[in-house]
């Protein structure tokens, strides 16, 4: 389970995050929903240690994630994929799949195997015909597949995902909210950052942020 308490965090003198504190079940996807600026991004940057002036406890299956730099966080089964997604432009998909991997298997995960390039390829199947192709020369949500997939490699077996139905095709969009659910059935935890509430029907809790403060907590409408 991921456990946030009374998480603050700021970008010098402004602070963006007032005491939020929720819980993520081990194999649940819960979204994080709020307008531009809410503190979304903000809140998914705290948990992965890339926000420098952040207080509070963030505690992932038992390690306490404080004091840990990013690197580490991924090493014990966290994954991110920011709004922006980061991929490596002038490398192909298979290389930027295959770069993710660990060099050893990492023991603490929660999955019983280590992922392995076909198995993004099954959940992702149009990336198959493209391992070839620049990640430049790919679509936006042909991009989000393979940050998804990039981030499965590194063997995560908790995804915090910001946005990755934002400004993609519908087409696309429906093929990514599958294999999310295809993710989570298979023991994933997700944690989604989301305006635009594509994926709420699949959720098992929604959490609402508006100015940095968590309003609303909800189960998800089955």
């Amino acid at each position: 389970m991921l456990e946030v308490r009374h998480l603050n965090a700021s970008y010098g003198q402004a602070q963006v995050l007032f005491k939020v504190s929720f819980d993520v079940p081990l194999g649940s996807m819960v979204l994080i929903q709020g307008l531009n600026g809410a503190g979304k991004s903000t809140l998914l940057k705290s948990i992965m240690g890339l926000m420098s002036n952040v207080t509070g406890s963030i505690h992932w299956q038992g390690h306490a994630l404080d004091k840990l730099a990013p690197h580490a966080r991924s090493q014990i089964g966290l994954g991110y994929v920011p709004e922006d997604r980061r991929l490596f432009a002038a490398l192909t998909v298979r290389q930027n799949l295959e770069i993710a991997l660990p060099s050893r298997k990492q023991t603490s995960t929660s999955l019983s195997t280590q992922l392995q390039l076909q198995d993004v390829l099954t959940l992702f199947p149009s990336l198959g015909a493209m391992l070839d192709r620049p990640a430049s020369q790919m679509s936006g949500g042909e991009q989000q597949m393979l940050a998804l997939g990039r981030t499965l490699m590194t063997q995560a077996s908790m995804l915090l995902l910001d946005e990755p139905c934002e400004g993609i095709a519908p087409v696309l969009v429906q093929s990514i909210a599958q294999a999310l659910e295809k993710l989570k059935k298979q023991g994933f935890t997700l944690l989604i950052a989301e305006q635009n509430q594509i994926l709420s029907a699949m959720a098992d809790q929604v959490l609402h942020i508006a100015s940095g403060h968590l309003t609303v907590h909800q189960q998800a409408q089955r």
